[in-house]
This record gives structure tokens, C-alpha cells and sequence, in this order.
């Protein structure tokens, strides 16, 4: 008897192990681009427009899995998408702002002078754009979210003289 896995060859299975070849980051790589490099500027041009892609999947409503199904991938390619740790193909792109509604130049938008060969570093006080905050992306779905358009005009209307108002107070009267 050959013990518990008695149909095993013993020479075959030796063969198997001097043949294993560990799995650099490299080679688990499959896609059909590049690996960039961390700090190469390819990492960054991704992740600009992940992030893009992001505000715009939040705005639109959809979550990651009903994104992915769309255009017929799952919602972790969707989430390395939105951090940047895989590129987007120019065809997948276009499939994305089709299913978004925004034009594909919509993901370049703010897109740092330079795009790749900008400064590795950004400068450190730098605030973040008010369509990046999260505060912006929860008052644009509530606003959204008011079904009659003219009340939702209303609304509009009521901040834009709020903020007039607000900045009319903050301004010092000449002398």
C-alpha cells in the first residue's frame, strides 16, 4: 500500500517541486500593458483619473458592482480603477463615460500641468478641490434628490443668494 494518496507518482512529484518558481510581482502580472514603476508618473495619470471616475459613479448613484456589470467587469476591477493600481484601456474609458454620461475627456479634468512628468511631490497644503470633498458629493445627491425640478430650481436659487448674502457681509464697505 502507498499510503493515503496511493495514485501519486513520487518521481513526478519530486519533478513538480524543483520546478516551482516563486511569483515575483512581475510575473503575477498578466495584463496586457505595462507595470509602472512606483513613482513613474503612470501611477499618478491612473489615479487622477480613478479618482475621476469615482466622483462620477457617486454623483451618477451607482455602486461599484452595478458600475462593473455595465461594462461587464466585477466591482474589484472597478475599485483597482478608482485606486488607480490598474490603468483603464482607451475602450473600456469609453465604455465608462457612455455608461457615466460625460464626455472621456471628463476623466483628464484638473488633470495636474505635466500629466505624468509633474512634480513628483504635491505641494503639501494643498486643499483639496471642493468636487473631491465628500461634503460636496452627499449635497449634490440630496440635491438631486428632490424629484420636482422646480423646487429643486428653488433651492438653487435660495444658496446662490445665501452665498451673495453671506459674501456681502464679509466684504468690507469702502471708506
Amino acid at each position: 500500500m502507498a499510503g493515503i494518496r496511493g495514485d501519486v507518482n513520487p518521481a513526478r512529484s519530486a519533478q513538480r517541486r524543483r520546478s516551482f518558481v516563486p511569483t515575483t510581482p512581475e510575473r503575477k502580472h498578466k495584463g496586457r500593458g505595462r507595470v509602472p514603476k512606483a513613482g513613474s508618473g503612470l501611477d499618478r495619470v491612473d489615479a487622477h483619473i480613478g479618482g475621476r471616475l469615482r466622483l462620477r459613479r457617486t454623483l451618477v448613484g451607482l455602486s461599484q458592482t452595478a458600475l462593473g456589470e455595465r461594462v461587464g467587469v466585477t466591482f474589484q476591477q472597478i475599485q483597482k480603477y478608482e485606486r488607480g493600481d490598474n490603468g483603464i484601456a482607451a475602450s473600456r474609458l469609453w465604455q465608462l463615460a457612455e455608461v457615466l454620461d460625460v464626455p472621456v475627456g471628463f476623466f483628464f479634468d484638473g488633470m495636474p500641468a505635466g500629466g505624468r512628468h509633474a512634480a513628483a511631490d504635491p505641494v503639501p497644503d494643498t486643499p483639496m478641490p471642493p468636487l473631491g470633498r465628500r461634503e460636496t458629493l452627499e449635497l449634490v445627491k440630496c440635491y438631486y434628490r428632490i424629484k420636482d425640478p422646480r423646487v429643486r430650481r428653488r433651492v438653487f436659487d435660495l444658496v446662490k443668494e445665501l452665498v451673495g448674502a453671506l459674501e456681502g457681509m464679509l466684504t468690507p464697505d469702502p471708506p
